[in-house]
């Protein structure tokens, strides 16, 4: 690729170091961007700016402006134009991806005459008003076939530690609008980076659909050595049946809430502290003294509250036997929950999806381009970490997911 090169003059370094950190970034990141988008015209056209040789195949024609949404902010990029062959960049295969999803998603909206009038609006101005059911279909074949492959690869790589969870979608079906779980399960790999491995929408959230996403997770190669999620005794039930030798970490925010919702108002803010205290305790020896204190403390004015946090205190600490460094990002399924938030994002101008397929579809071009970004963040731990950490901790792991196995079968 031809060589990428940008220049900053003084009064734009001088400006850099006065503007906030995300602002600053946001101005590099278009720099950099706007250069490599530059490098990729003169490739594809074989000549640089005013350059005259025998490998020139095109020239250029100006440029038009495009917004590209990152992390950092928008910014406004500078598409360069070409007389004869449109550029071809690689910059855009991911928003490309997400937008499609989305418009063939309206435009499914439209055929089947069940649009908001936003939704037509927007597709006429971006498809126009002459488009068939079949344009649609070939248009979500060639998507559907991209997110069944990511939907159904082999996992290779092992996934030590794995958060799962689910969000509801309103769908017609028959006629009616029903509500569907979508379910996501986020894999950590040996050396703490971050997957999306696996989502699927299903009817409910019941023992028998939970068991069939863990199957599918299983069948693909996954064999985790713990699971965070919240407490949906059919999500446990199913998870306990495909994985009986996995330990459970019951997601310490939602217990956090389950016992706020059985403690008087006047006694919530200094309760949650006192928790808080409890879950990040550097031993299990700790935390457990730390619980007595507070049920001592509490039995009175919360009874109910004591009684819960008595009862499932040990299925919430599940991660006390990893070293302390490992502990935050297994504790809760966070993680998880942010990207649920972004599909809810997404799906806003929908609101009511055509049917199934586009629902799956939309939501996981969105889970892909969030596995791609996660790709470029750092790891939550070190392999080295993990290999120690599973080395010593691992028989105590089994011994904890066959006692909660008794404990389900008890109850």
């Amino acid at each position: 690729m031809s060589q990428i090169n940008f220049t900053l003059n003084y009064d734009e370094v001088v400006d850099l170091f006065l503007k906030e950190k995300n602002e600053a970034f946001a101005y590099l990141m278009e720099k950099i961007l706007n250069a490599f988008l530059l490098a990729e015209s003169e490739e594809q056209i074989g000549a640089g700016k005013y350059e005259r040789n025998e490998k020139r195949s095109d020239y250029r024609n100006g440029t038009r402006g495009r917004p590209l949404v990152t992390r950092i902010g928008k910014l406004i990029l500078k598409i360069p134009r070409h007389r004869n062959v449109p550029l071809s960049t690689i910059l855009f295969d991911q928003y490309q991806r997400n937008e499609a999803a989305l418009i063939t998603t309206m435009m499914e909206m439209v055929v089947q005459g069940v649009s908001t009038r936003k939704v037509t609006n927007v597709v006429e101005e971006l498809c126009g008003t002459s488009f068939s059911k079949s344009t649609v279909s070939e248009l979500c074949k060639a998507l559907d076939e991209n997110i069944t492959a990511f939907q159904t690869r082999t996992l290779e790589d092992p996934y030590p530690f794995l958060i799962v969870d689910a969000k509801y979608f309103k769908v017609r079906e028959n006629h009616r609008i029903v509500s569907k779980a979508f379910m996501v399960a986020m894999g950590i790999t040996e050396d703490g980076r971050r997957e999306i491995i696996g989502f699927g929408t299903y009817d409910n959230e019941s023992e028998a659909t939970w068991k069939e996403f863990f199957i599918s997770l299983k069948e693909r190669g996954l064999n985790p050595n713990m699971v965070t999620s919240d407490a949906h005794q059919g999500l446990l039930a199913a998870l306990k049946e495909v994985y009986p030798e996995v330990p459970w970490q019951r997601c310490q925010v939602h217990f956090l809430k389950n016992i706020m919702k059985e403690t008087p108002k006047k006694e919530q803010e200094g309760l949650r502290t006192e928790l808080r205290e409890m879950f990040t305790a550097k031993t299990i020896e700790a935390a457990r003294k730390r619980r007595d204190e507070i049920i001592n403390d509490y039995k009175d004015v919360a009874p109910k509250a004591m009684e819960k946090l008595e009862l499932n205190f040990e299925e919430a600490m599940t991660v006390m036997l990893l070293p302390e460094s490992m502990r935050t990002p297994l504790r809760t399924t966070n993680y998880v929950e942010r990207e649920n938030g972004e599909l809810g994002r997404r799906s806003d101008v929908i609101r009511i999806f055509p049917n199934v397929n586009s629902l799956t579809r939309l939501m996981g071009a969105v889970l892909i381009d969030r596995h791609d970004i996660m790709s470029t963040r750092n790891a939550l731990f070190s392999k080295e970490k993990y290999i120690q950490a599973i080395k010593e901790t691992k028989p105590k792991l089994i011994r904890i997911a066959y006692e909660q196995v008794s404990l389900l079968k008890a109850s």
